[in-house]
């Protein structure tokens, strides 16, 4: 079964379901979990400015935006480290076996990058749900790890609003 299962997280609602279904999935299995977060620009609320190796040739960019960047990264930062620790602790305290750790780059290939050198039978992460345009110029992350991991792959997919099919409407129209 599983033993080591990598729970890749960002700071969205549906990080909450993974989370969940990772600990409920360790519970199960009695295995020992690694969460994990990527620092990208690619994330919701990362700070909005783009850092370019040669900075002062960029109009705009002084030495006081820079700051100004790094703080708001700062704070990004430790927001990120501190849900870590506060999931981690909660899976501790039910009996589960969790580690973290917080890594800057490329989500898919961190998150695949981490499975190997952790050694996880499983990957447990969200999708965000792109599609069409978006997915094409953005990548999906979650498609990325599909293809490259290591190990198998579950993908939480966010909530479908439901429809009502109104079954009389729809023969009345098949009908006619």
């Amino acid at each position: 079964m599983f033993n080591r299962i990598l729970v890749a997280v960002d700071r969205s609602e549906m990080s909450i379901k993974v989370f969940e279904q990772a600990l409920s999935l360790a519970k199960i299995t009695s295995a020992n979990l690694m969460l994990m977060h990527v620092l990208s620009q690619e994330e919701e609320g990362s700070p909005e400015a783009l850092v370019f190796p040669n900075i002062d040739y960029y109009p705009g960019w002084n030495e006081q935006s820079f700051q100004l960047y790094q703080e708001h990264w700062e704070k990004f930062k430790n927001e990120g480290l501190q849900m870590l620790q506060s999931w981690s602790d909660q899976a501790n305290k039910s009996g589960v076996n969790t580690e973290f750790t917080q890594n800057t780059g490329n989500p898919g290939r961190m998150i695949c990058e981490l499975a190997i050198d952790w050694n996880a039978d499983l990957i447990i992460m969200g999708r965000r749900g792109r599609s069409g345009i978006a997915e094409f110029f953005l990548g999906s992350v979650s498609n990325y790890v599909l293809h490259h991991a290591p190990c198998s792959v579950q993908i939480v997919h966010p909530p479908v609003a439901s429809k009502a099919v109104n079954v009389t409407s729809a023969a009345t129209t098949f009908s006619n």
